[in-house]
């Protein structure tokens, strides 16, 4: 088992950057397929980047391609989504995302996942 806790959320003009961080405790995070995912107002919960295990594999979603990338310091053990140019559009509660079952391809659904964090904000002010 693994308890996520998310950090780094906040007010960010437009065009401006972000790290989020999602600490893991318990089993590390190499041992699982890992994703961000977020909800904006009114919205339903969507999937911006998912790695699978072994981090060979990664998906990203159009709208973050060339400006969001994800890592892993397993040292740490903490994920990490590094957001870049940012857009109002990007306001969303972002969510850490952990699966015990994503060897090859990364997963893009919210039922792929087993383990999840409380959330931290971002907004993005135009």
């Amino acid at each position: 088992q693994v308890q996520l806790v998310e950090s780094g959320g906040g007010l960010v003009q437009a065009g401006g950057s972000l790290k989020l961080s999602c600490a893991a405790s318990g089993r590390t995070v190499s041992s699982y397929g890992m994703a961000w995912f977020r909800q904006g107002p009114g919205k339903e919960r969507e999937v911006v980047i998912a790695i699978t295990k072994g981090g060979l594999s990664a998906y990203y979603t159009d709208s973050v391609k060339g400006r969001f990338t994800i890592s892993r310091d397993n040292a740490k053990n903490t994920v990490y989504l590094h957001m870049n140019i940012l857009k109002p559009e990007d306001t969303a509660v972002y969510y850490c995302a952990a699966s015990t079952r994503l060897t090859s391809v990364p997963g893009r659904t919210q039922g792929e996942y087993d383990y999840w964090g409380q959330g931290t904000q971002v907004t993005v002010s135009s």
